[in-house]
Protein backbone atom coordinates (compact mmCIF):
# COMPACT_ATOMS: atom_id res chain seq x y z
CA UNK A 1 0.00 0.00 0.00
CA UNK A 2 2.75 2.57 -0.37
CA UNK A 3 1.54 6.10 -0.93
CA UNK A 4 -1.78 4.97 0.96
CA UNK A 5 -1.87 7.94 3.46
CA UNK A 6 -2.54 6.28 6.98
CA UNK A 7 -5.54 7.40 8.86
CA UNK A 8 -6.05 9.08 11.89
CA UNK A 9 -7.17 5.44 13.19
CA UNK A 10 -4.32 3.55 12.00
CA UNK A 11 -5.87 2.02 9.06
CA UNK A 12 -4.91 2.86 5.14
CA UNK A 13 -7.47 3.47 2.52
CA UNK A 14 -8.75 0.05 3.11
CA UNK A 15 -9.25 -0.86 6.58
CA UNK A 16 -7.02 -1.17 9.79
CA UNK A 17 -3.09 -2.75 9.92
CA UNK A 18 -1.87 -5.50 11.86
CA UNK A 19 1.63 -6.38 11.69
CA UNK A 20 1.90 -10.15 13.16
CA UNK A 21 5.70 -10.56 14.53
CA UNK A 22 5.87 -14.60 15.32
CA UNK A 23 4.49 -17.87 14.35
CA UNK A 24 0.63 -17.36 14.84
CA UNK A 25 -0.13 -20.88 15.19
CA UNK A 26 -3.51 -19.81 16.95
CA UNK A 27 -4.86 -17.97 14.02
CA UNK A 28 -5.22 -14.82 15.18
CA UNK A 29 -3.45 -12.99 12.09
CA UNK A 30 -6.44 -15.20 10.00
CA UNK A 31 -9.25 -13.82 12.07
CA UNK A 32 -8.28 -10.12 12.15
CA UNK A 33 -8.33 -10.42 8.35
CA UNK A 34 -11.54 -12.01 8.40
CA UNK A 35 -12.70 -9.13 9.91
CA UNK A 36 -11.44 -6.79 7.37
CA UNK A 37 -7.81 -6.21 9.34
CA UNK A 38 -4.88 -6.16 6.39
CA UNK A 39 -2.42 -8.77 8.13
CA UNK A 40 1.38 -7.26 7.47
CA UNK A 41 3.92 -10.08 8.96
CA UNK A 42 7.25 -10.38 10.49
CA UNK A 43 8.93 -13.99 9.97
CA UNK A 44 11.92 -14.32 12.32
CA UNK A 45 13.81 -11.30 14.41
CA UNK A 46 11.50 -8.07 15.15
CA UNK A 47 13.74 -5.14 14.33
CA UNK A 48 13.54 -1.50 13.69
CA UNK A 49 14.44 -2.70 10.08
CA UNK A 50 11.86 -5.20 9.77
CA UNK A 51 8.96 -3.00 11.84
CA UNK A 52 9.93 -0.68 9.08
CA UNK A 53 9.83 -2.68 6.01
CA UNK A 54 5.93 -4.23 7.23
CA UNK A 55 4.61 -0.69 7.91
CA UNK A 56 4.36 -0.32 11.60
CA UNK A 57 3.88 3.90 11.01
CA UNK A 58 0.60 3.28 9.37
CA UNK A 59 -0.42 -0.29 11.46
CA UNK A 60 -3.59 0.43 14.14
CA UNK A 61 -2.20 -2.73 15.84
CA UNK A 62 1.21 -5.17 16.62
CA UNK A 63 0.39 -8.63 17.23
CA UNK A 64 3.45 -10.66 18.78
CA UNK A 65 3.26 -14.37 19.28
CA UNK A 66 6.56 -15.10 20.53
CA UNK A 67 7.73 -13.45 23.75
CA UNK A 68 11.00 -14.23 22.90
CA UNK A 69 10.78 -11.01 20.50
CA UNK A 70 9.30 -9.24 22.88
CA UNK A 71 11.89 -6.12 22.43
CA UNK A 72 10.07 -5.93 19.59
CA UNK A 73 7.06 -3.76 21.86
CA UNK A 74 9.12 -0.51 22.44
CA UNK A 75 10.59 -0.53 19.22
CA UNK A 76 7.28 -0.56 17.61
CA UNK A 77 6.18 2.03 20.00
CA UNK A 78 9.20 4.18 19.33
CA UNK A 79 8.01 4.08 15.92
CA UNK A 80 4.36 4.42 16.26
CA UNK A 81 3.32 5.64 19.40
CA UNK A 82 -0.55 5.07 19.20
CA UNK A 83 0.06 1.61 17.64
CA UNK A 84 -1.62 -1.08 20.19
CA UNK A 85 0.89 -3.90 21.20
CA UNK A 86 -1.06 -7.29 22.11
CA UNK A 87 0.54 -10.22 22.74
CA UNK A 88 -1.19 -13.23 22.64
CA UNK A 89 1.18 -16.09 23.91
CA UNK A 90 1.48 -18.97 26.36
CA UNK A 91 4.32 -17.46 28.32
CA UNK A 92 4.72 -14.16 30.38
CA UNK A 93 6.43 -11.03 29.17
CA UNK A 94 9.07 -10.77 30.20
CA UNK A 95 8.89 -7.57 33.37
CA UNK A 96 11.27 -4.71 31.08
CA UNK A 97 8.38 -4.85 28.61
CA UNK A 98 4.95 -6.09 30.16
CA UNK A 99 4.62 -2.06 31.39
CA UNK A 100 4.92 -0.90 27.45
CA UNK A 101 2.41 -3.68 26.14
CA UNK A 102 -1.32 -2.54 25.96
CA UNK A 103 -3.14 -6.40 26.11
CA UNK A 104 -1.22 -9.34 26.76
CA UNK A 105 -3.60 -12.52 26.47
CA UNK A 106 -2.97 -16.08 27.01
CA UNK A 107 -4.71 -17.84 23.95
CA UNK A 108 -6.09 -20.87 26.88
CA UNK A 109 -8.07 -17.98 28.12
CA UNK A 110 -9.57 -16.10 25.13
CA UNK A 111 -9.98 -17.42 21.58
CA UNK A 112 -8.01 -15.93 18.68
CA UNK A 113 -12.01 -15.37 17.09
CA UNK A 114 -12.69 -13.85 20.49
CA UNK A 115 -9.51 -11.61 20.57
CA UNK A 116 -9.68 -10.16 16.71
CA UNK A 117 -13.73 -9.48 17.41
CA UNK A 118 -12.90 -7.08 20.48
CA UNK A 119 -9.72 -5.41 18.82
CA UNK A 120 -11.49 -4.36 16.33
CA UNK A 121 -14.58 -3.70 17.98
CA UNK A 122 -12.34 -1.87 21.05
CA UNK A 123 -10.63 0.05 17.78
CA UNK A 124 -13.87 1.40 16.55
CA UNK A 125 -14.89 2.53 19.72
CA UNK A 126 -12.16 4.69 20.27
CA UNK A 127 -12.68 6.40 16.64
CA UNK A 128 -15.73 7.85 18.16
Amino acid sequence: MAGTPARPDGGGAEGPIAVVAGPDEHGLGEELEALGVEIRRIDGLVTADTLSEAGISEAAYFVLTDVEEATGIPIAKELHPDVLAVTYAEQSLPEFVSGVADLAIDPALMSPELVAEELVDGAADRAT
